[in-house]
C-alpha cells in the first residue's frame, strides 16, 4: 500500500541556500518529522515566536513578530512532515512522454558556495522573562555580533563567532534600564539551521517582507499592495489596488521566492454608507436583521492602521459615544475620544452602531480582547458582493486588469524583480546577509503525456494536443445512448422565444449523437424569482415523475439554482438541468446546446464517451469535503466512486459530520458501500486496485489523515476483503489552493497533460 501526497506548493526557489540532496524518507506507509537543528531540550521554555529580531539594520517589523507558539507548531507540522514513500526516496521523476522547457513564477535565492545559517541559545541572568527586553538587551552589543535574527530565546546569524560552541559560550554584559540591574548574556552555539528546520523558511520570509517595507508598499492582511498603482474605476466606486504574494520555502535544490501577481478590489463606500443604504431600502421591515444580513461576513479596510478585518457581527447597543476601558491603566474613555487621542480622527456619526470582529486565536493567546468593536465610518468595504458578481458588464471590467497574459503576467513578474533589485535599502537588506535574488524567473523541466484515446458509440479518436473534442460529436455517437421522451421545461414566459429555439437545437444535435429528445411539456411563469421556480416545480412533480426537468433562467442567480436542485434533489427527487437564456442566443448557440444535450443523456442514464483503460479491476474515487457557512460546527462530506471499468457509473454518497472522527467513519462506511454495488455489477468480483483522490485537506491534517483516516479505510477493507493484500490502495492528497503559475515560452499556457515533477516540488513530499 502506497501513500502518495500530490501537492503543488505556494513558493519554490544556485550553491544556493538549502541546495542539499532530501533527507532520507521515512518507513513504509508512515510519515516522519526532519529534525530541527534545535532540539526540545536545548531551548527554553517560553513564546516560540518567528525569528523576529535583527540587530544592525534589521530589526523585524511588529507585523512580523509576536505571532504566538500556535504558529511554530503549525509549521512543523505541515512543513516538517515527510510523506514521500519508501519506493521515491532516490527520485519520483517519471520519464513517460515528451520534455519540455517551462518557466515559473519563481525567483532564486542566490548566496555564496559556503554560505550557511547558525542558531545559537541566548540565556540571561538574572532571569529575564520580557521578550521585548530581551532584544532591547542583545541590541546594545549589534556591533559585536554584526547581522543577527533573534526571537528572544534563539539568535540567527551567519557569523561563526570565535571559541563558541554547543559546550563554550560568549559573555555579554548590559544594563537593565528599568532597575539598572547589570544583566549577563550568554550565547551558545546549537548548530547549523538545516533545511528541515520551521525557521529556515521563515528567516528567509522576513527578509522578503522587510524588501517589501523598503519598496513603500501597503500592507493589508498578509499580502502586499501599492496603493501608488492604484487603477480607480469610478463608475462602480472601487480601487483596484495591485500587489504580490509571496513566499520563500526550500524546494527539491533550492530555496525559491514564489511571487504571484494579485489584485485587492477597495471599495470606495464606508459601513456606514452600506449601513445607511439598507435602513433606507428595509424601511418598515426588519431593518436590524437587513443590516446585520448585509454585512456580515464583509471584510473591511480601517485606513487608521490599514489592518483588516472580518465583521461577525452588530451591536446596536453601542455607538461611538460608548466608553471602554484602556488596557495601560484602566481609565474609561469613548471610542470617539480614543479614535481623536489616537488618529487624530474625529467622527462625525454619534448614533451609528459599531460593528463586532472576533480577533483570530493567535491574538487572543497574545493577551487581546476577543471581540474588537470597529466604527462604520472608519472602516471600508473590500471584495466584491454577490450583486457585482453577476454584474457582467463590471466582471468584464474587471477581467482586463486582473486577468493577466502568460506574457504580461511574466513581465510584471520581471518588473516586480527589477524594481527590488535596483532599490538601494532593498539590495542592501539582502547582501548584508551575503544573499542575492536572481534576476530571471526559473526554468524547470517537465513533460508532455501522450493524449488518451477516447472510445465513442462508434470509433476511436485521440483527446487531441489541446483536449478539445467538441467537434468529434459532429460524426461521433455517445457511447451509451439514451432516449429521452417525457421532459419538462420551466421557462419566464418574457424568454419563451429562447425557450422553443433552445428546444430546436437541443433535438437537433441530439440527433447527431444518437441521442434521441422528443418535445418537451413547456411550463411558463410570470417572473424569473426563485420562489416562481419552487412553485411551479411543486404544482408539477406533485402529479408526475418525468425523466429530466429543464429550467431556463433570465439571469444567473445563486437562489434560482439553489432553489431548482433543493426542489429536484430533495423535496421531488428527479434529474434536471439548469440553463442560462443569455447562452442560448449567442453566436456559439449550437455548440452550447451539444454540451447541455450531452450533460441530459448522463442524468438519465447515459454515457459520452470512455477512455480505453488499459487497466483492469481498477475503481477511481474522488472524496471532499464542504464547510457550510451557515451550519457552524457541521461538515459534509461527498463520494464518488466508479462501478465499471470504462468509467462511466458512479456510485455516490454525501454525510454530514461534526468531527473528524465521525467523518473517518462515514468514508470508511461509505467506501464498503461503493465497493458492494460495484460488486453488483462486476459478477461478485472486488476491485483488486484502487486509487482515492482526497481533497479538501489542510497542510496540517495531513498527519491525521495518514494516521487515521487510512489506517480506518484499511482495517475497513481488510474486513471486507478478508485480507489486506488483496487490493492495492493509493492514497492521493489533492491541493487545489496554490499560486503556482507555470509559462510555456514565457509567451503561452503549457500544454494539457502537462506534469511538472522537479525544481519547484517539495522535496519530502511525493508532489
Amino acid at each position: 500500500n502506497i501513500i502518495f501526497t500530490m501537492e503543488k506548493e505556494k513558493g519554490n526557489t544556485s550553491r544556493r541556500p538549502g541546495s542539499t540532496p532530501p533527507p532520507e524518507g521515512p518507513p513504509a506507509s508512515k510519515y516522519s518529522r526532519l529534525k530541527s537543528a534545535a532540539t526540545s531540550d536545548q531551548r527554553q521554555p517560553g513564546p516560540s515566536h518567528p525569528a523576529s529580531e535583527a540587530g544592525s539594520s534589521t530589526d523585524a517589523s511588529s507585523k512580523t513578530a509576536g505571532r504566538g507558539t500556535s504558529r511554530t507548531r503549525k509549521l512543523v507540522n505541515a512543513d516538517l512532515l515527510n510523506s514521500r514513500p519508501v519506493h521515491v526516496q532516490t527520485s519520483k521523476k517519471g520519464t513517460g512522454g515528451s520534455a519540455i522547457k517551462l518557466q515559473a513564477n519563481f525567483f532564486k535565492i542566490l548566496s555564496a558556495p559556503d554560505w550557511c545559517l547558525l542558531q545559537y541559545r541566548v540565556d540571561f541572568a538574572p532571569e529575564e522573562d520580557r521578550t521585548i527586553v530581551r532584544k532591547g538587551l542583545l541590541r546594545l552589543h549589534k556591533e559585536k555580533l554584526g547581522i543577527y535574527m533573534f526571537d528572544g530565546s534563539a539568535m540567527y546569524s551567519c557569523n561563526r563567532y570565535q571559541n563558541v560552541s554547543k559546550t563554550q559560550a560568549m559573555e555579554l554584559f548590559s544594563e537593565r534600564n528599568s532597575d539598572k540591574s547589570k544583566i549577563k548574556i550568554s550565547i551558545r552555539l546549537v548548530g547549523d539551521l538545516t533545511k528541515g528546520d520551521p525557521h529556515y523558511p521563515q528567516f528567509f520570509n522576513i527578509i522578503a517582507r522587510k524588501g517589501l517595507e523598503h519598496l513603500r508598499l501597503q500592507l493589508v492582511g498578509r499580502n502586499y499592495f501599492d496603493a501608488q498603482a492604484r487603477i480607480e474605476i469610478p463608475e462602480y466606486r472601487f480601487e483596484l489596488w495591485p500587489g504580490y504574494q509571496t513566499s520563500i520555502r526550500q524546494h527539491e535544490r533550492d530555496v525559491l521566492m514564489g511571487v504571484e501577481i494579485t489584485h485587492k478590489v477597495m471599495r470606495q463606500e464606508t459601513l456606514l454608507d452600506i449601513l445607511g443604504r439598507t435602513h433606507n431600502n428595509a424601511r418598515g421591515g426588519d431593518i436590524q436583521g437587513a443590516c446585520k444580513a448585509e454585512v456580515i461576513g464583509v471584510t473591511v479596510l480601517t485606513a487608521y492602521n490599514n489592518n483588516t478585518y472580518r465583521i461577525d457581527d452588530i451591536d446596536f447597543s453601542k455607538n461611538p459615544t460608548s466608553t471602554f476601558r484602556l488596557k495601560k491603566n484602566e481609565t474609561l474613555i469613548t471610542y470617539m475620544d480614543y479614535y481623536y487621542n489616537q488618529y487624530g480622527i474625529r467622527i462625525n456619526n454619534k448614533t451609528q452602531p459599531l460593528l463586532v470582529a472576533r480577533l483570530p486565536m493567535r491574538d487572543r493567546r497574545a493577551g487581546k480582547d476577543e471581540l474588537l468593536y470597529l466604527i462604520p465610518e472608519l472602516c471600508k468595504a473590500t471584495g466584491l458582493t454577490d450583486e457585482m458578481r453577476t454584474d457582467y458588464k463590471l466582471m468584464a471590467k474587471l477581467a482586463t486588469f486582473t486577468r493577466l497574459t502568460p506574457e504580461r503576467r511574466i513581465d510584471r513578474l520581471l518588473h516586480f524583480n527589477k524594481r527590488l533589485q535596483s532599490d538601494p535599502k532593498v539590495v542592501e537588506e539582502f547582501s548584508q546577509w551575503n544573499l542575492k535574488l536572481d534576476t530571471n524567473v526559473v526554468e524547470i523541466p517537465a513533460r508532455v503525456i501522450t493524449p488518451e484515446n477516447l472510445v465513442f458509440g462508434n470509433m476511436k479518436q485521440s483527446a487531441t494536443q489541446t483536449a478539445d473534442w467538441t467537434r468529434h460529436f459532429r460524426s461521433a455517437r455517445l457511447i451509451v445512448c439514451t432516449k429521452l421522451a417525457e421532459w419538462i421545461l420551466i421557462v419566464p414566459e418574457r424568454i419563451r422565444r429562447d425557450a422553443h429555439s433552445f428546444v430546436s437545437n437541443i433535438i437537433k444535435v441530439g440527433q447527431g449523437m444518437s441521442f434521441r429528445i422528443s418535445q418537451p411539456q413547456i411550463r411558463e411563469i410570470r417572473n424569473d424569482s426563485a420562489q416562481s421556480y419552487a412553485e411551479e416545480l411543486e404544482r408539477v412533480l406533485s402529479h408526475t415523475v418525468p425523466q429530466l426537468v429543464c429550467c431556463i433562467s433570465a439571469r444567473s442567480r445563486a437562489d434560482v439554482y439553489a432553489a431548482v436542485k433543493k426542489k429536484c434533489c430533495l423535496d421531488r427527487p428527479v434529474p434536471s438541468q439548469v440553463v442560462l437564456s443569455k447562452n442560448l442566443a449567442s453566436k456559439g448557440a449550437m455548440s452550447i446546446a451539444t454540451k447541455i444535450a450531452i450533460q441530459m443523456n448522463c442524468k438519465i442514464g447515459g454515457a459520452p464517451w470512455s477512455i480505453d483503460f488499459g487497466m483492469a479491476g481498477l475503481m477511481v474515487v474522488g472524496f471532499d469535503v464542504c464547510h457550510d457557512p451557515n451550519q457552524r460546527g457541521t461538515d459534509f462530506g461527498a463520494m464518488v466512486a466508479s462501478l465499471d471499468r470504462g468509467m462511466t457509473r458512479y456510485f455516490s454518497s454525501v454525510s454530514s459530520h461534526r468531527s473528524n472522527e465521525e467523518l473517518t467513519n462515514e468514508f470508511s462506511i461509505n467506501m464498503v458501500k461503493a465497493l458492494r454495488k460495484y460488486s453488483q455489477m462486476n459478477g461478485g468480483k472486488f476491485p483488486t486496485r484502487i486509487v482515492i483522490y482526497r481533497d479538501g485537506v489542510g497542510d496540517g491534517q495531513i498527519p491525521y489523515v495518514l494516521e487515521h483516516e487510512v489506517e480506518h479505510l484499511r482495517e475497513a477493507l481488510a474486513k471486507l476483503y478478508g485480507r489486506a493484500d488483496m487490493v492495492k490502495l493509493t492514497f492521493i492528497i489533492v491541493t487545489k489552493r496554490i499560486n503556482t503559475r507555470l509559462f510555456y515560452n514565457r509567451r503561452d499556457n503549457p500544454p494539457p497533460g502537462t506534469v511538472v515533477d522537479d525544481v519547484i516540488t517539495n522535496p519530502w513530499r511525493y508532489d
